[in-house]
C-alpha cells in the first residue's frame, strides 16, 4: 500500500515539465539561412530521502555526517532543427535534425563525514572508551543517466 501511494505521488512530479521553445528568429537577418529551431523542456527535479551507510568501522557509534541527498528527474525530449542552406541553385537540401528522447537521470548531492571521536570501551580502562582523532571526509556528487541522441537529415516533402 505504501509503495502504491509513493508511486502515485511521484508519477505526476516526474512527468511534469515546462515546454521551452528558444526564439532564434532574430538571427535570420544576420545569418545567410533560415534560423534553427530549438524545442525542449525544463525538468522538475524530485528530491529523495537521504541515505547514510555506516559500514566496516570498529567504533561504537556511527560516523556523524551530512548525508548525500538523491535527486531524480527525467530529461525532456529535445529537438534541434537547422534548415540547410541551398548549395546548388534549385535544390532542396532538407533539414539537419538532432533529437534526444526523454531519459531518466539520477544525481546525488555532495555530503560530508566526520568520524566519531569516541572509540570502543576497553576492559583495561574499566570500560571507559578511547578518545581518537576524528577523521573528516567529503562524499563526492554523482550523476547517472543515459542519453540516446539521434542525428539525421530530414528531406523536404514534395
Amino acid at each position: 500500500m505504501t509503495a502504491l501511494a509513493s508511486a502515485a505521488m511521484a508519477a505526476p512530479a516526474s512527468a511534469a515539465e515546462a515546454p521551452v521553445v528558444v526564439p532564434l528568429q532574430g538571427l535570420e537577418p544576420v545569418i545567410p539561412m533560415d534560423a534553427p529551431t530549438v524545442a525542449t523542456g525544463v525538468p522538475l527535479p524530485v528530491p529523495g530521502t537521504p541515505t547514510v551507510f555506516h559500514g566496516g568501522h570498529s567504533r561504537a557509534l556511527p560516523d556523524v555526517g551530512l548525508p548525500r541527498v538523491p535527486v531524480s528527474s527525467t530529461l525532456p525530449n529535445t529537438v534541434l532543427a537547422a534548415p540547410l542552406p541551398e548549395a546548388v541553385e534549385g535544390s532542396r537540401p532538407g533539414t539537419a535534425r538532432l533529437t534526444t528522447p526523454s531519459s531518466p537521470v539520477e544525481a546525488a548531492a555532495p555530503g560530508a563525514t566526520v568520524g566519531n571521536p569516541v572509540g570502543l570501551p576497553r576492559g583495561d580502562r574499566f570500560g571507559l572508551p578511547d578518545l581518537t582523532m576524528p577523521g573528516a571526509g567529503v562524499l563526492t556528487p554523482a550523476v547517472s543517466g543515459a542519453l540516446a541522441p539521434q542525428l539525421g537529415l530530414v528531406q523536404p516533402t514534395a
